[in-house]
């Protein structure tokens, strides 16, 4: 008897393995259509068509995105598919999903050579080359994407572009990209270097 019940629970924990297993790959690919149609195909219909009616977009260095798909579809086919660099390329570094929620870790590079509204509103082209870190926490609901949370490090991104001078403030430019592909690269350069300079005064409140 002891051994029946030992069987049957290791069969349901093999079931219930397999399902998340098949539950797992199904966002997986519903992820991967999803950014297909955003970069490659470049179709804004078939890339609203894997989201939910009240679906939202966050980039949210900038806020930039849009709810529902009316807002997506002005965004994706006026400020996000067209304003992508040509030589764009995703480096992908971790993914994990999990139960209707998928967290994919990747470097983002691009050269910059035309305005980038989702990204650098307001920013002329600099023609300099940028690669920087970037997360998205995907939610899933009925089998389509519920909304996107974006993050990436701004500041280490305007310090590649030129527009911020890292000299002075503890931030990073194209290293940041770098030790996320390499972590036995050197840490606490920043802490090294503040303790060869003075510190710096609190701006007035």
């Amino acid at each position: 008897m002891a051994e029946s019940h030992k069987s049957e629970r290791q069969s349901n924990q093999l079931g219930g393995k397999v399902a998340r297993m098949s539950e797992q790959k199904i966002l997986n690919d519903l992820w991967e259509e999803h950014l297909r149609h955003e970069f490659t195909t470049q179709d804004t219909t078939a890339t609203l068509e894997t989201m939910v009616p009240d679906a939202y977009v966050n980039h949210i260095p900038v806020l930039t995105g849009g709810v529902g798909h009316e807002q997506l579809r002005e965004f994706y086919s006026k400020h996000f598919i067209p304003k992508m660099p040509p030589d764009t390329e995703i480096v992908p570094i971790s993914r994990t999903i999990g139960s209707e929620r998928l967290v994919d870790e990747m470097i983002f590079r691009f050269t910059h050579t035309i305005e980038m509204d989702w990204m650098l509103p307001g920013i002329a082209p600099t023609g300099k080359r940028v690669e920087c870190p970037l997360v998205v926490i995907v939610h899933f609901r009925g089998g389509k994407l519920s909304n996107e949370h974006i993050y990436w490090d701004q500041a280490s991104v305007l310090v590649q572009l030129g527009l911020l001078d890292a000299v002075n403030l503890p931030v990073a430019g194209l290293e940041s990209a770098r030790k996320l592909a390499d972590p036995s690269l050197p840490s606490n350069h920043l802490i090294e270097r503040a303790k060869t300079r003075p510190r710096a005064a609190n701006s007035p409140s």
